[in-house]
């Protein structure tokens, strides 16, 4: 858990690292990766941002729906593709450009934060959704872009929002299976957690 909450985080900040030295897989197979994250009938018409051979966050293939969908960071431990409401995409832009200039993840949310507040920066008038599908480097082929048993969880931006808006808890209940928690509430980057439970080996589907 604690591992999909950073890379939540790292998302959120629009976190994009080098990927110098590191092997960048084809543009069709970070494609048909990347959108296993989004529900399967929006993904033949999102839009997919992906890595170019130089690790730069560029436009695959641009879409016809809402949804924008992030490839695998290839420099990064792990397998983890993302789709995301177009509407975040400001928000997900700026935080890259912060990244870029070397600020601290800490700095990114403040800067964000006080941008947000004075409206420079555009943020979702609704609740936007984000998708976020993972799974361990030896159950996923790069090349070919096949994946094995992988585990996709739900967030829903929501800026602004609180426990007493929502009813929702600030922290995850142990004692209940899967229940909605919101994440940094009251600010810009407020989000609603939803993780379902993982199968358990053995387990028939």
């Amino acid at each position: 858990m604690k591992q999909f909450f950073a890379f939540v985080f790292a998302l959120l900040i629009g976190y994009s690292a080098q990927s110098q030295g590191t092997a960048i897989p084809p543009v069709e197979s970070q494609i048909k990766t990347a959108v296993l994250a989004a529900p399967a009938d929006k993904r033949e018409g999102a839009t997919v941002l992906g890595y170019n051979q130089k690790g730069e966050v560029v436009t695959l293939r641009k879409g016809t729906n809402e949804l924008i969908c992030l490839a695998d960071d290839p420099s990064q431990p792990g397998f983890s593709v993302s789709c995301y409401h177009r509407d975040l995409e400001p928000f997900m832009t700026r935080g890259r450009e912060l990244r870029k200039q070397g600020m601290s993840a800490n700095d990114i949310f403040e800067t964000r934060e006080k941008e947000a507040k004075s409206g420079k920066l555009t943020l979702p008038k609704q609740p936007a959704s984000l998708f976020v599908f993972s799974a361990p480097d030896e159950q996923v082929n790069a090349r070919t872009g096949e994946v094995a048993d992988g585990y996709l969880r739900y967030v829903v931006y929501i800026p602004w929002a609180t426990a007493e808006s929502t009813g929702l808890p600030i922290k995850p209940d142990q004692g209940a299976v899967a229940m909605p928690w919101i994440m940094h509430p009251g600010t810009h980057g407020a989000h609603i957690m939803i993780n379902p439970p993982r199968a358990k080996a053995g387990d028939s589907k």
